[in-house]
């Protein structure tokens, strides 16, 4: 069986729809947060724009314009709390895993939504490429949210493993 790209895969629509609720789980524990008003939307975002793909079965194009703004404000969101690490000298650093850390955690956050809406658009935009081609990016498109659900859910587990630091 061959895979197409107007035709979303199941594994990929199971993915998607994993992913739309760990989004909405970060969504609503960010009400709370000093800064819930650049962290909700992204999570918010996030979760719309994999809840729709993972229900329907052909992409949508108008999500389109809601994913390039999650990716744009994700991509933000993963380099202020970079810039934070640097100025605070926190020692999480660049590749730390300590998701114990808030910095850490935020970036985490930030990266898998960025790293989701990348995948999410690629859909749509590799219709025009040749049949082996679409197949290819088809099937790179499905690993790549397959891996994203396994890293997200495993540092989620992580994560609440050990006490947090705020």
């Amino acid at each position: 069986m061959e895979a197409k790209i107007s035709n979303k895969s199941l594994l990929f629509r199971l993915c998607s729809l994993l992913m739309a609720s760990l989004f909405a789980v970060s969504a609503s524990s960010q009400l709370n947060d000093p800064d819930w008003y650049f962290w909700f939307p992204l999570y918010a975002c996030g979760c719309i724009v994999n809840l729709v793909n993972g229900l329907s079965k052909f992409p949508k194009m108008r999500l389109r314009i809601v994913a390039k703004f999650s990716l744009s404000l994700g991509i933000f969101l993963f380099i202020k709390p970079s810039i934070e690490d640097l100025g605070n000298g926190t020692g999480a650093g660049l590749w730390s895993l300590d998701m114990r850390e808030r910095v850490v955690r935020e970036k985490l956050g930030s990266g898998l939504v960025v790293a989701s809406m990348f995948l999410n658009l690629q859909l749509p935009s590799s219709r025009h490429l040749p049949k082996g081609q679409e197949t290819k990016v088809a099937k790179l498109t499905e690993h790549g949210m397959l891996i994203l659900v396994g890293i997200g859910y495993g540092l989620s587990l992580l994560c609440h493993q050990k006490e947090m630091k705020f």
